[in-house]
């Protein structure tokens, strides 16, 4: 499923990748780029301008497949574009979440919601520390069930229907991305439980 999924984002994105290397654009342009839109989705959200977030928050999701596909295409992967990209990442997400908790403070407020929003963040970060922890020492973490494709998803689906689509997103969410913590922490036990 997962593997569909990304060839049909690529055969997506390529007239737009053509585009973007025409205009000179890099990897590391779109990658900042669509760290700016995270940013401006985030205030959306906290002012509650859900559909306008929404809107945004595709369009950077675009921006995360099209500077990988720019860089595969034209041959410019770069260890520190790599490392840009990922780091970008994190700061979406983020500026998301806060979004999220800024909305519920001002709207309700809830500490409930709060917390689930920092939870949530809190949790998103350690899927892709696990991953990269466990890569640095040489193991294939590639597992899991909320990887940060999957995340998007559920907050595009949950964005639009304003608090209370927030407030299911976070209540699936959060503990599915601890799960997925739980899944790389055990396989990374499993792989290296014959190690001295």
């Amino acid at each position: 499923m997962k593997s569909a999924v990304k060839t049909w984002a690529r055969v997506t994105v390529e007239p737009i990748v053509g585009l973007l290397h025409a205009l000179k654009l890099t990897p590391n342009h779109i990658t900042l780029f669509g760290t700016a839109l995270s940013g401006v989705a985030g205030w959306l959200v906290s002012e509650g301008h859900f559909i306008y977030a929404t809107l945004t928050l595709g369009v950077g999701g675009l921006c995360d497949m099209l500077d990988g596909a720019l860089a595969r295409k034209y041959g410019t992967s770069s260890t520190f574009g790599a490392f840009l990209d990922s780091s970008m990442d994190r700061l979406a997400e983020l500026f998301f979440f806060v979004g999220v908790a800024i909305f519920f403070h001002q709207a309700e407020p809830s500490s409930l919601y709060i917390a689930l929003a920092i939870l949530a963040a809190g949790g998103s970060f350690l899927v892709s520390y696990t991953r990269a922890r466990a890569e640095g020492l040489g193991i294939d973490c590639s597992v899991g069930l909320m990887e940060r494709p999957e995340r998007i998803v559920i907050i595009l689906l949950a964005t639009p229907f304003g608090a209370l689509g927030l407030k299911v997103m976070l209540w699936i969410l959060t503990p599915l991305v601890f799960f997925t913590v739980w899944q790389r922490i055990h396989h990374v036990q499993r792989a290296t439980q014959n190690d001295g």
